[in-house]
């Protein structure tokens, strides 16, 4: 970076017309904060690759779009949903149906589950990690992790009663 570009120089001058950028994309404070401070990471670790310092305004609104695009990309395909608003959906078991399950018919059953609930569900009951954690692995926010494990052990249920329904005696399938 040139004399004239140190970090602190360029957060000054640009924060305020990135945050209204930011702003005017997402019509959300929170987001807005969290994509200029995301660009501004990407200037801290990035920034020094430019060689034209007449361009850092450019590369800045650039980058932050490029943010938003990605972060609406994610949304749209893992998309959040509050386990509260989808408590509905998911199906009750009766409490006697842990007790004919064996592990290795889990297992089984944890193999057929869709691989975006897998995940998160394997790090939590077979690794024992906390939400924060597989939120920070899986690079996803705390509330998709609780909506994905919830969905996934809905599925996980499904399959498992699907096959107690095939098999009611409850041993290995064939």
């Amino acid at each position: 970076m040139g004399p004239g570009l140190d970090f602190e120089s360029v957060v000054a001058r640009y924060y305020e017309p990135l945050y209204q950028f930011a702003f005017s994309l997402t019509h959300a404070e929170a987001d807005a904060c969290d994509l200029t401070q995301e660009t501004f990471f990407v200037w801290g670790t990035k920034g020094h690759q430019l060689r034209d310092e007449s361009k850092v305004k450019t590369w800045l609104f650039t980058t932050l779009h490029r943010q938003f695009l990605q972060s609406r990309r994610r949304q749209v395909r893992f998309p959040h949903e509050e386990l509260g608003a989808v408590e509905a959906q998911l199906p009750a078991i009766p409490p006697t149906a842990g007790r004919q399950i064996d592990g290795r018919q889990i297992l089984a059953a944890l193999q057929q589950v869709d691989e975006v609930y897998r995940a998160p569900l394997a790090l939590f009951y077979l690794e024992d990690i906390a939400y924060k954690d597989i939120a920070e692995i899986l690079e996803i926010p705390m509330g998709t992790v609780k909506s994905r494990i919830a969905r996934g052990i809905a599925q996980l249920q499904r399959l498992v009663s699907d096959k107690q329904t095939v098999n009611p005696a409850g041993g290995n399938q064939p």
